[in-house]
């Protein structure tokens, strides 16, 4: 389990957080060997399969300091099953009241996704300081971010769905935005046909795209 403020330090070091769908938990391992030799040591597994929760305990176990999230948690016992796995912290793709204090009496740290004044609102009253932005380029980008951070000074985001190596500049450029989820550099068909080769290089790639872009302000 780890606090906010560790999570906030982590990710926005890394810059980019990969949003991965694994469909069989024996590639967990390489794919996290793959992702460390590329630079970033951080994932988002989500819970799209039936091995999510047995691939963030393989990780988590073969590298203990890897950040790992377990996304797309949409229930309690999604939740149950991620904390027992070992994950870091949960991410949802929306924001529900029931799910969030269910984390928070557990001590877990959740980030929901929000696309409103209304939904940013609603995780300020939970008390929440970081929330993801979801689905990132058809609810407005950058721009819609930043009309949030206007009332909303005290939340962070974390933007995922339509993120790209095109785009992240834009976004990381933001100041508000301590990291990106995103997944051209951990596709689904890469990570299937087993090709960790170019899985590294694509990462590699991308971290070096984040050291660029790291400094520059809107």
């Amino acid at each position: 389990m780890m606090n906010i403020n560790k999570i906030k330090e982590t990710t926005l070091k890394c810059g980019i957080l990969p949003v991965i769908k694994i469909n069989q938990s024996k590639d967990a391992i390489p794919l996290a060997k793959a992702l460390i030799a590329g630079g970033l040591p951080a994932a988002e597994i989500t819970f799209r399969t039936t091995c999510a929760s047995e691939a963030i305990a393989n990780i988590k176990k073969a590298y203990p300091d890897m950040l790992v999230a377990a996304g797309t948690v949409i229930t309690n016992e999604q939740a149950d099953q991620a904390i027992q796995a070992g994950a870091d912290f949960l991410i949802s793709p929306g924001i529900n009241e029931s799910l969030i204090k269910y984390c928070q009496a557990k001590d877990y740290v959740i980030i929901p996704g929000v696309t409103s004044a209304s939904e940013a609102q609603l995780a300020c009253t939970l008390g929440l300081e970081v929330v993801k932005f979801f689905p990132a380029a058809t609810s407005g980008g950058v721009k819609a971010i930043q009309a949030l951070s206007a009332p909303f000074s005290q939340l962070e985001f974390m933007p995922t769905g339509g993120i790209n190596e095109k785009n992240l500049e834009e976004y990381l450029s933001c100041s508000n935005i301590i990291c990106c989820g995103g997944s051209w550099m951990v596709k689904e068909n890469l990570i299937n046909e087993k090709n960790f080769s170019q899985i590294t290089a694509l990462v590699k790639e991308a971290t070096n795209l984040v050291k660029k872009i790291k400094g520059v302000k809107l």
